[in-house]
């Protein structure tokens, strides 16, 4: 098979990718307006994204277990099926129980079905640029702020919620569906790079993934990840309300959410490359370190000059480190294993990904201000730089 077509599915895992984050973190636009007109509390719809992470979390590692024994076209087409299905019945909820179940516990395990198994598809259709093709991926998720979110808010602004949320997920069905048969597994390793990596004693795929999840390196890989999404979750998901406190209009505050989006792209492609060139460690623990001050600075800025410009940092920052923990990944273990692997870091990831929005809706009805969000995140940030230190030489003779 032409290895060329592995470009397909970057571009391919690009879109879904873009499609599925974007309708979920789309709830930051909805925040407003649905506890406008139910009477909700910020801390209770905001619980539904932290709701989201835990289900993503599990269901990450479910998926990628999946797709290492089945293939990623049908765990990507059940992902899809199920993403436009939940976003309508979250429209159509009428209760917070119903919403958090819908948007909550759906939307998050939709949205896991698409990050590990395409990543992992595509490190298996590239032995050069690696760092690059899966960046290209994680681009695509990144781009949800420049396209999702725009459009969430001109529907909400058009046609309120509910039918805004519902031509959202009626619009995944659209995008996703057919991109799912583009999907393709890897072609198969040549037979002496295979002998070459192989270890000597095969054990089985169950066995040497356990063994996998218990090492050194993917402990020390899950601890950064943990800290890195714990230290920008909660920045990212209230960046609109918190410009908006800061007397900045709506569609504004949404243009900042863009920015940040569109950095995280550049930051992608830049990181990715550096990964290449330099070492994913090094690149990594740079862009942990800016994204650690970044979000300590957030406590100082108030105009939209301001904001614009640190979001350019801040979106650089986290969103270039987000795929070097899966090229990490792959420098430690084996393609047979990768989506299991992948699957379990994330869901460990999504633990602190829950804990953001929560606290910092907690945060602000309690204290009317978000400064304490950005100082704790900050020094849960300065953690995850200290924690990326301790990571291990890759050992490709015995994992790759």
């Amino acid at each position: 098979m032409n290895r060329n077509y592995g470009w397909v599915i970057v571009a391919a895992g690009g879109l879904m990718g873009c499609v599925a984050m974007g309708a979920m973190f789309s709830l930051a636009i909805f925040l407003e307006p649905i506890s406008r007109d139910t009477g909700w509390s910020r801390a209770a719809i905001s619980s539904a994204m932290s709701v989201n992470f835990i289900v993503m979390g599990l269901g990450a590692f479910g998926w990628g277990w999946a797709s290492d024994r089945f293939g990623a076209r049908i765990v990507v087409m059940a992902g899809s099926v199920l993403l436009g299905l939940a976003l309508v019945l979250a429209s159509r909820a009428t209760s917070l129980a119903a919403f958090q179940v819908t948007y909550g516990v759906l939307v998050g395990l939709s949205a896991s079905a698409f990050a590990a198994p395409m990543i992992a598809t595509v490190m298996g259709w590239f032995t050069t640029q690696r760092a690059l093709a899966v960046s290209l991926v994680s681009a695509g998720m990144g781009a949800a702020p420049m396209t999702v979110s725009p459009m969430a808010q001109w529907l909400v602004s058009e046609y309120g919620w509910r039918p805004a949320m519902m031509m959202i997920g009626i619009g995944a069905w659209i995008l996703t569906l057919p991109t799912t048969l583009l999907v393709r597994p890897p072609p198969k390793a040549e037979p002496e790079i295979a002998a070459e990596n192989a270890p000597t004693k095969p054990a089985g795929q169950s066995d040497e993934m356990w063994k996998a999840l218990r090492s050194p390196q993917f402990i020390v890989l899950a601890l950064t990840f943990v800290a890195c999404c714990s230290a920008h979750a909660g920045p990212i998901f209230h960046m609109v309300s918190y410009a908006m406190v800061c007397g900045i209009g709506p569609m504004a505050a949404v243009s900042i959410y863009s920015v940040e989006g569109f950095a995280g792209l550049g930051g992608r492609l830049l990181f990715g490359i550096a990964a290449d060139k330099l070492g994913t460690k090094r690149v990594l623990i740079f862009g942990l370190l800016v994204q650690a001050a970044a979000i300590a600075t957030y406590v100082y800025v108030r105009d939209l000059k301001e904001f614009y410009s640190l979001a350019i940092v801040f979106g650089a920052a986290y969103g270039g480190v987000m795929p070097l923990y899966s090229v990490l990944a792959r420098d430690y273990f084996r393609q047979e294993v990768i989506g299991s692997v992948l699957g379990a870091a994330m869901m460990l990831s999504c633990i602190g990904m829950a804990a953001g929005p929560l606290v910092g809706g907690w945060v602000y009805d309690h204290y009317n201000s978000y400064t304490w969000m950005f100082l704790g995140s900050a020094l849960v940030g300065f953690g995850a730089v200290a924690i990326a230190f301790a990571f291990p030489k890759p050992a490709r003779s015995s994992t790759a």
